[in-house]
């Protein structure tokens, strides 16, 4: 596959089944994590212009930086802090439509307005999250949570 998207304007559903084929096809020719987690992160943020969409990985205490698209961002976080932190302590996605109202929330960047995060599970254990920011306050929904967990099956981890 050309490392070239296709990027289909309309219903974020039709956004999502345009782009879930091209990801698949993405990465599923490379074995190297990190280049599937790079790629996986760029398709997104290319797709829907998010602010900012990367990795945490767990490593011993802390999920640590990834690789990911956007801004600069907090290298690491401790389990139980902020939407991350608290995504990988319930082993669960967490929306966050305002995340001036989520307790304790870790403001990387002032533009974040709302949030969603994807436990990566290996074997009923955290291994990492996907954190997607957007400067639009109540972007992510059901369906969001629905296709990005999809998507996260692609990467061997």
């Amino acid at each position: 596959m050309a490392e070239d998207l296709l990027i289909r304007k309309g219903s974020k559903q039709l956004q999502y089944e345009t782009l879930y084929p091209q990801v698949e096809a993405l990465v599923s020719v490379e074995t190297d994590r990190v280049a599937n987690m790079a790629n996986m992160a760029a398709a997104l943020k290319e797709q829907f212009q998010w602010l900012w969409v990367g990795f945490y990985l767990v490593k011993e205490d802390e999920l640590v930086l990834g690789p990911f698209q956007g801004p600069v961002a907090c290298t690491r976080i401790k389990k139980g802090r902020g939407v991350c932190g608290t995504s990988w302590a319930k082993a669960e996605t967490l929306i966050v439509p305002d995340v001036e109202k989520f307790p304790g929330h870790i403001a990387c960047s002032s533009l974040s307005a709302s949030e969603i995060v994807i436990p990566i599970i290996k074997e009923g254990t955290v291994v990492g999250v996907l954190d997607v920011d957007s400067v639009l306050p109540d972007q992510f929904d059901e369906t969001d949570k629905i296709w990005l967990e999809k998507m996260l099956r692609f990467i061997q981890w």
